[in-house]
C-alpha cells in the first residue's frame, strides 16, 4: 500500500526557515513526480512546487520562487521542501502528493496524498 508521510512542519517566525520531508513507501520515485501543495483555512489547495520523476526537473509557484527549494533523495525515497524567508502567508497545511511521471499543478491529477503537516508562520 502506497504511503506518503510528511514531516518537518511547525511554528516559525517570519523570515525563518523550515525543511519539510515527504517519505514514500511502496512507491519508487524514479517513476513518480512529487508535488507539494498547501491549504490555508478558507482557501483552496494551492500548488507550491513539484519535482519530476525522470530528470528531476523542478517547478515552483510564483509566490515561492526564490525562497523554496525542492529536492529528491531517491536512495531514501524522500522528497524535501526547503522553505526560507517564510512569510505569514506561507502558513497552512502542507501536503505532498504523487503521480506518474510529469509534474502538474492540478491537484486532482495526483493519485496519492499524505496526511499533511502544519506550518505556522507567526511572530
Amino acid at each position: 500500500q502506497v504511503q506518503l508521510v510528511e514531516s518537518g512542519g511547525g511554528l516559525v517566525q517570519p523570515g525563518g526557515s523550515l525543511r519539510l520531508s515527504c517519505a514514500a513507501s511502496e512507491l519508487t520515485l524514479d517513476y513518480y513526480a512529487i508535488g507539494w501543495f498547501r491549504q490555508a483555512p478558507g482557501k483552496e489547495r494551492e500548488g507550491v512546487s513539484c519535482i519530476s520523476s525522470s530528470e528531476g526537473s523542478t517547478y515552483y509557484g510564483d509566490s515561492v520562487k526564490g525562497r523554496f527549494t525542492i529536492s529528491r533523495d531517491n536512495a531514501k525515497n524522500t522528497v524535501y521542501l526547503q522553505m526560507n524567508s517564510l512569510k505569514p502567508e506561507d502558513a497552512g497545511v502542507y501536503y505532498c502528493a504523487a503521480k506518474p511521471y510529469p509534474c502538474t499543478e492540478v491537484a486532482r491529477w495526483y493519485d496519492y496524498w499524505g496526511q499533511g503537516t502544519q506550518v505556522t508562520v507567526s511572530a
